[in-house]
């Protein structure tokens, strides 16, 4: 019984752990392809409406 519990807990560790790395991944692919754009079209930065106030700011890493 306690290698269950064990082996349980590390599958809860890795499926954590993987959640996590692809949540970076995506984070990652998501402002490599910002930065291709930015470098195609000339720009120094990509805007992001504020839902709140309605005003555009440079987009934060």
């Amino acid at each position: 019984m306690p290698q269950l519990i064990f082996f349980a807990a590390i599958a809860i560790v890795a499926y954590i752990g993987y959640r996590a790395f692809v949540r970076e991944a995506e984070r990652v692919v998501q402002r490599a392809q910002r930065v291709r754009k930015e470098a195609a079209t000339g720009s120094k930065g990509t805007l992001v409406k504020d839902p709140e106030t309605g005003e555009y700011r440079l987009a934060k890493d």
